[in-house]
């Protein structure tokens, strides 16, 4: 078993294909122990070239209404009267820390999410 550092997109793509070979592994096994550590590597060198970012908290927001078909309505608890929603939505109203709590609690958007500062966040019209 030899085990190299993923120091370019070639021995990525390389990294890839030896773990598809490997995917039958069973745990606890010379090939499974293997599989693991090129998991691993591979999981390093994605956190560094491809890191995932969060959602702008709006499109998290439109993003849960569409998954679960919520409505405008269905908002209102978490954010406040009907009206402030479709602020919020339009971006004309930056999200409340309390927002922020009752949404992530209610709807299970991840606050992280939520709490994203963003160019587009910031530029609220007046």
């Amino acid at each position: 078993m030899e085990i190299h550092p993923i120091k370019s997109e070639a021995d990525y793509q390389n990294t890839l294909k030896e773990i598809e070979s490997l995917m039958s592994a069973e745990a606890n096994t010379p090939e499974g122990d293997h599989l693991d550590i090129l998991v691993t590597l591979v999981e390093a060198y994605e956190r560094i070239h491809y890191p995932i970012d969060f959602p702008d908290p709006i499109e998290a927001i439109k993003f849960r209404m569409e998954q679960q078909g919520l409505t405008v309505d269905d908002l209102v608890p978490a954010i406040g009267r009907k009206n402030r929603v479709y602020e919020i939505l339009a971006r004309k109203r930056p999200l409340t820390l309390r927002m922020i709590e009752r949404l992530h609690e209610t709807f299970s958007i991840p606050a992280e999410s939520l709490l994203k500062h963003s160019a587009k966040n910031r530029d609220y019209a007046a």
